[in-house]
Formats: C-alpha cells, structure tokens, sequence
C-alpha cells in the first residue's frame, strides 16, 4: 500500500477535476464557497438517469467531507425530495451504507463515486418507479 494521500491534497485533486468537467456527464460537483480554505462544503447534482421516473430532473445535493475524509465518507444530503430507500424522507440524508457498490467505504471513493452510484441506485429496477415528490420541491 502507498503512502496516504493528505485530505487536502485529495480534495483539491477532485476539485480540480470538478472544476474541468472530467467526471461522468450526468454527475456534477464544486465547492459551495471557493475561499472554503478546508475545502469543507460542496455542492452536487445529479441528471435523472433516462428511462425512469427521474428522468430530465436535476437533484441537487449537500456534500460535506469532514475533517476525516477521505478516511471516512462525506455527508451526502438531497437538497431536491426524491423519494429514495438510501435517503431520509426526513431531511434527505444520504445512507451510504444502503448503496450497494460503496456500502463498504473504502479511502480510493470520491465524491464523484457517490453520485455516480446514487444514480446508478435511481436507475435500479426496483427504484426506477418509485413515486416521487412533485419536481422542484425541497427538504
């Protein structure tokens, strides 16, 4: 194993690639303030994967990776309703550990990693009907 990559460069790395639109299309991700010097707070969205009921809606997600990241995984909140098993009807709280692929965390996941498989969660067969809240609707 190499030698652990610092939170901060880490995180400037994936901001880096935020920032070029490197990622995959239909995921999106930056700092909610560009003088956050920690790097604390993001922002994501996520485009409905096609051939479901999210389909041509944009989410929009909280993403905050604490002082222990990437040791441990951000936390991930829908500020969009989506009505989601891996997500609180509550206040929108991601449950990563309902996500299959990422349930065991593991350092080399991103942000990226997380959207991507929250999408890929919204695509599942038994999430791609799912009744949803009216779009445009917030926690």
């Amino acid at each position: 194993m190499g030698a652990k990559v610092p939170r901060n460069f880490r995180l400037l790395e994936e901001l880096e690639k935020g920032e070029k639109g490197l990622g995959a299309e239909a995921c999106s991700y930056g700092l909610d303030e560009g003088d956050d010097l920690l790097m604390t707070n993001w922002n994501g969205t996520i485009l409905g994967p096609p051939h479901s009921v999210h389909e041509n809606r944009i989410y929009s997600l909280k993403i905050h990776c604490g002082p222990e990241y990437p040791d441990i995984p951000p936390e991930v909140t829908f500020i969009s309703k989506v009505n989601l098993p891996c997500v609180d009807a509550r206040n929108g709280k991601v449950d990563i550990s309902k996500l299959p692929s990422i349930a065991t965390w593991k350092r080399d996941f991103t942000m990226e990693t997380i959207l991507i498989e929250i999408r890929r969660f919204m695509a599942a067969p038994s999430n791609k009907k799912l009744p949803q809240p009216p779009e445009g609707t917030n926690f």
